[in-house]
């Protein structure tokens, strides 16, 4: 099995999450002449050109002789574009495995549209990315068909560690949708969480840009001391929570008014949303 590097890669999409991988390729000297982009809008396409790698409007043209394809397109799509990619594949002896970002569709549904003429399907891994993959800061949950190689799961690390720190294989499909309203929303929840921070400073006299600023490095830091500590985080809220002090103040607000509770919710809300979201587009 090639390396990422010695792989001809075929994104068809070229949006911010496939740019953003593109980018973490080449940036982890991936040759630019081997990665292809297949995307329809002219403004994408010129931006992805100018950084060197190939660039077409042709789904079957950049897929032809990829031995790793990502398919980026909107879940709406996907449909289209896998039948029209399983169809050409027709003559091809070695099919190439398969990536999808594309939220929400199952794999069963991947090995029902990618179907060649001859009854074939590519290896499918499903991925669940999230935007801070935008700055090579992502986390990214997945899950492969059975008939994925441990050599094809390293290519895809390989593919994914260009833009996530964190990488989770799962070994049930329903378990992508926990990810997805784990790490794929997540980050809206810390958003809305330093937004409120926020408001409830500036209340309370500071300027909105001092709040923000504080409240901003305030999670970055927390984040960076969960991911270097070996505590765990409820150790680690433990070791900065004096008795009676302002810290446990803080925190005993939150119990009173059920912060589990509302936490647990909104993970499950998500996680029901993605399932939902599934079964309709496999319809």
């Amino acid at each position: 099995m090639p390396t990422i590097q010695e792989s001809k890669l075929a994104f068809i999409g070229g949006g911010n999450m496939a740019s953003a991988i593109i980018g973490g390729l080449l940036s982890n000297s991936v040759p630019k002449t081997n990665i292809t982009v297949s995307e329809p809008w002219d403004v994408n396409r010129n931006k992805l050109a100018a950084t060197g790698v190939n660039t077409t409007t042709d789904n079957v043209a950049a897929a032809t002789a990829a031995d790793l394809i990502i398919i980026a397109v909107k879940p709406q799509v996907a449909k289209t574009v896998c039948e029209e990619l399983g169809k050409s594949w027709g003559d091809r002896k070695d099919l190439p495995v398969l990536v999808s970002i594309a939220a929400g569709i199952t794999l069963g549904s991947f090995q029902e549209w990618l179907e060649t003429p001859d009854g074939r399907a590519p290896h499918i891994v499903r991925v669940m990315p999230n935007t801070p993959a935008l700055i090579a800061e992502g986390a990214s949950g997945a899950i492969a068909s059975a008939d994925v190689t441990a050599a094809e799961k390293e290519l895809v690390n390989e593919l994914l560690s260009s833009v996530s720190r964190s990488i989770e294989w799962v070994d049930k499909e329903e378990l992508l949708d926990v990810v997805t309203g784990l790490s794929g929303s997540g980050p809206a929840y810390f958003f809305a969480m330093v937004e409120h921070l926020v408001a409830s400073a500036t209340k309370l006299g500071l300027s909105k840009e001092q709040a923000t600023r504080l409240a901003a490095q305030t999670c970055l830091g927390a984040g960076k001391m969960m991911t270097t500590s070996d505590e765990e985080p409820g150790q680690l809220r433990k070791n900065v929570t004096s008795p009676n002090g302002t810290t446990f103040a803080a925190l005993q607000t939150f119990e009173q008014q059920g912060f589990e509770g509302i936490v647990d919710k909104a993970v499950k809300a998500a996680t029901e949303r993605a399932a939902e979201l599934g079964a309709t587009l496999a319809k």
